[in-house]
């Protein structure tokens, strides 16, 4: 089976320093849903990994992630594409959770339940968090430059082999180009 591992805030729809906090303030990033499109039609099964610690400081509940989860698949799914999974961690940074990114725990368990070895699987973040657990479980680190992609990338320090795109939607074409 073929999967990619998405961030959401930043990579698939637009960042807030203040959080997503309700559907409304969820909007796509130009040709990010039209990119997952594109992977799914390319064989690809799209999981989604989003730290949301909103929930933890008491920003938003659990109806309104799913409320906010639910207008994101909508949206794919008018663009032509699909979302598989979304795993998502509740916690805040002082948890010690094993799920909030960059700790590997939410990929792990996207590769155990869809049955896949997630080593060399690209896993497409704009934060070193994500791009951290990607390397911690053996993946393809891929940095977009939308969210916070800018700063992470002028930061330095990346894990090795992580390439940069301009956004999803370049990544993807990458991503592709390489399986023709």
């Amino acid at each position: 089976m073929k999967l990619v591992i998405l961030d959401r805030d930043g990579v698939i729809n637009v960042d807030s320093d203040r959080f997503i906090k309700s559907p409304e303030e969820w909007k796509p990033i130009p040709g990010s849903l039209e990119a997952i499109a594109r992977l799914n039609g390319a064989g690809f099964h799209v999981a989604v990994a989003t730290n949301q610690s909103g929930i933890e400081r008491g920003l938003l509940d659990m109806n309104t992630l799913n409320a906010i989860h639910a207008k994101m698949l909508k949206a794919v799914q008018q663009a032509g594409g699909h979302i598989d999974v979304i795993y998502y961690c509740p916690h805040s940074g002082d948890a010690g959770c094993r799920c909030r990114k960059p700790e590997p725990g939410m990929l792990i368990d996207i590769g155990q339940r869809l049955n896949v070895d997630l080593k060399d699987v690209v896993c497409i973040g704009d934060s070193p968090r994500d791009l951290e657990a990607a390397a911690r479980v053996g993946g393809i680190p891929y940095l977009v430059l939308t969210g916070k992609g800018e700063k992470t990338n002028a930061a330095g320090g990346l894990p090795e082999g992580t390439r940069v795109f301009a956004d999803l939607d370049a990544a993807v074409d990458a991503l592709l180009a390489t399986q023709a």
